[in-house]
Order: C-alpha cells, then structure tokens, then sequence
C-alpha cells in the first residue's frame, strides 16, 4: 500500500527547514566553540569566538540569518519507495520550498542563472541542490543543509593513487586547510570523501558535514584518522577568521565507499563555522 503525501505538505517542510537552518545553529556547534573557548589561549582568537557566540543568540532571538551569505540551498533526501507525491510534482515541491522560505525569511539569494555569461541571479534561491536516495518505507526523510560560497570555494577534488596511503590523504586534507587560510572563515568543519568516484566522493564529502558534532566514523580506523586530523590540522595556527589561534578547525568528519581498482579519488569539503542544517521526517 502506498503513502500518498501532498507535494504542499513538503513545500511546507522545506520553508520552515531553510529558515531554520539559517537563524538556529546547533547545540553541538555552539557547544564545540564554547569548548575551543576555554583552551584557546590567543585574546585575539577568543574575543572572535566570543563574538560568534554573541552573534549565535542574537540570531536565535531575533530570528535573523547566521550569516548574510545564506548559501546554496542543499538538500539530502531518503524518499521511501512507497511514498506516493500527490498534488504536485516532488522537485518542484522542493523548489518551492526553498523560493517560500528565502524570500518570507528575508534570506540573501546567491543563485544565477548561468555561471559564467550573464550571471543573472534567479531572484528566489532556485533552484537547490538536490541529492535523492530511494529507501525502503513509506517516509521521506529530508536535511537541508545551506552552504555558503567562500567555504566551498576552497574545497577540492584530486584522483590520488593508491599507493599515496592514508597519509598522503593526510597530507592532502591539511594542505588545503593551510592554503584556504582565513578565506573559509575558521573555524571550519572539514568533511572528507573518500572512494567512489569523482562525483561521488564530493558528494561524501558534503554529506559527512550534516553529522552531528562528536559523531566519529563507525569504523575505528577511519575514526582514529579524523581525530588525527583534527589535531593536525590546529597545530597550523591559522585560528578564528585566521588571525592566529588554537582553533582552526571544530571537526573533521570522513565518509567513505569502495572506489575502482585504478582509482583514490579523494574529496575535501570545507564549512564554516556556521555548520548549518536541518531534518525533518514527513
């Protein structure tokens, strides 16, 4: 039997999910700054991560964007294969949401409509980024996950060799964060792909950045090189809005898949320290 649900109802889902995602950071974000704020020892780097947390509630109480570049409107969607769409067709749907809630939620709107002749913005935020997964159930689970242009302008996809290992992966990973600098805003959430193919380890990548803070990758090997990174990764001093610190990245999440025999392809995704996203279930 086949769940009917209204096209109107995911409109309305996706609305509230990109307002909220751009006024409300979460609990595990703000408690990972206040942690960095109790060991960072630069007064510069810890009067910016104060401020981060003063923008933080103002944002939370006034119902104001986190940032004025409220990004690319990202989506993450498990569609169960028995959910019927009626009233309407399911991107569209999405579409709507997304132009609803940007211009409703006085949301900046950043997207063109080509990228490279007349670059003439679409006026609505559309259309989104739309990653689809069929599941089984009858439910449709959906992470909105904004993501701004100075962040993913310093995030890469380079085709490694095997024989690279995991430490030239390593060394790949904080190469990019040392070069990006300030231009990522640090601190930064630094999500990795790994296997795949080219695409697909981009797509990892993004994806790892909707985990939850403390969220360590299910496997201890690859849960041991994240942690590794993170440390790596704050001993290059670059520091909050890179102006020298302890605090240089809160995370690093790793996702992975089997890849071809031939082929490393290695994605690095970088966020801000405004790590949006939020999920719903309809």
């Amino acid at each position: 039997m086949l769940r009917e649900i209204e096209a109107s109802k995911i409109t309305e889902a996706v609305k509230k999910l990109v307002m909220d995602a751009n006024y409300f950071i979460g609990d595990d974000v703000a408690k990972a700054i206040e942690g960095a704020l109790k060991t960072e020892t630069s007064p510069t780097a810890k009067e910016i991560l104060t401020m981060i947390l003063e923008n933080h509630k103002i944002s939370r109480e006034e119902q104001l964007p986190l940032c004025q570049d409220t990004g690319v409107a990202v989506f993450f969607i498990e569609l169960g294969q028995d959910v019927k769409i009626v009233g309407g067709g399911f991107e569209d749907a999405i579409n709507e949401g997304v132009r609803q809630g940007y211009t409703e939620g006085y949301l900046r709107k950043s997207m063109v409509g080509d990228p490279i002749i007349e670059r003439k913005n679409t006026g609505d935020n559309t259309p989104a980024a739309i990653h689809l997964r069929i599941v089984p159930g009858d439910k449709i689970h959906i992470i909105a996950a904004p993501k701004g242009g100075g962040s993913e302008n310093m995030s890469e996809v380079r085709m490694m060799k095997a024989a690279d290992g995991i430490e030239g992966v390593m060394d790949f990973v904080v190469e990019r964060v040392r070069i990006s600098g300030g231009n990522p805003c640090p601190p930064v959430v630094v999500g990795v792909g790994l296997g795949g193919n080219f695409e697909m380890s981009a797509i990892l990548a993004k994806k790892s950045l909707t985990r939850e803070f403390g969220e360590r990758n299910p496997n201890p090997k690859f849960a041991e090189v994240e942690v590794e990174l993170l440390k790596r990764i704050n001993k290059l001093g670059i520091g909050p809005m890179g102006l020298g610190g302890r605090t240089t990245a809160l995370e690093v999440f790793i996702e992975y898949m089997p890849c071809h025999i031939a082929s490393m392809p290695v994605a690095i995704n970088i966020n801000c320290h405004a790590a949006r996203h939020k999920e719903i279930t309809l």
